[in-house]
């Protein structure tokens, strides 16, 4: 096998050691990732993200994340963009303690095809302005995503409709205020297998199953997430 598609897949396939969490959750989340190109090299980016509580009781979370990107070539782009995240309290505390955090963040894609499968590599920097109870805390992250697409049809180099699978990957680790996070490097990884369907070259439709590790400072966390993400290019 040829040793870019072991280390690419070898990342894809790194999921946490979940025997040492002390807390598992399963929620649910919701998705939506567009891309718009509106010139030549330019082209806005927006996710949208709701992700439940624990057993799926209320949602804890929403995400919104624009970005403006400039299109290197046809396999490669950078983005900037301002990410707004909304952490949402128990309904059934009565406390009213919702947690803000703004995000400025830069990424980097590469994209190509590896064996006639459609490869994506994904590093991102984020400076976070944390919310809490008792102080604000300003930290910086990076996180390292990689996604293979597998077309469920014969003739693979020509996919453009029809069911396919998704595996990916991504781990992320704390450069900044790490102490007052989870005082590690390593911050959480994300593993992720899903079957989706492309109606035409701009619209995906997938479900799947996320594992999310997360390293806290007190305790680890696995969660079980089903996700359901939507795709639009346009």
């Amino acid at each position: 096998m040829n040793r870019c598609l072991k280390i690419a897949l070898g990342a894809i396939l790194l999921f946490p050691f979940s025997v040492f969490a002390q807390t598992v959750e399963q929620t649910g989340w919701l998705a939506w990732f567009n891309s718009y190109k509106f010139k030549e090299r330019w082209a806005m980016h927006l996710d949208v993200q709701l992700r439940s509580a624990d057993d799926v009781d209320y949602s804890r979370n929403l995400l919104v994340r624009p970005g403006l990107t400039y299109l290197i070539n046809q396999n490669q782009n950078v983005t900037a963009g301002y990410a707004w995240i909304e952490t949402f309290d128990n309904p059934d505390l009565s406390t009213d303690k919702n947690l803000t955090e703004h995000r400025i963040w830069e990424q980097y894609v590469l994209s190509y095809k590896l064996k006639g499968l459609p490869l994506t590599h994904r590093f991102r920097l984020e400076q976070r302005f944390i919310e809490r109870p008792a102080e604000d805390i300003f930290s910086q992250r990076i996180r390292y995503f990689a996604r293979v697409i597998v077309p469920l049809k014969k003739d693979k180099a020509s996919f453009s409709k029809g069911a396919f699978a998704a595996l990916q990957n991504e781990v992320f680790f704390n450069l900044q205020n790490k102490s007052k996070l989870n005082d590690k490097f390593f911050d959480q990884n994300r593993a992720y297998l899903a079957l989706g369907y492309r109606v035409n070259p701009r619209l995906d439709i997938e479900a799947g199953y996320l594992n999310q590790y997360v390293d806290g400072l007190s305790s680890n966390t696995v969660n079980h997430a089903g996700q359901l993400a939507l795709y639009t290019r346009f």
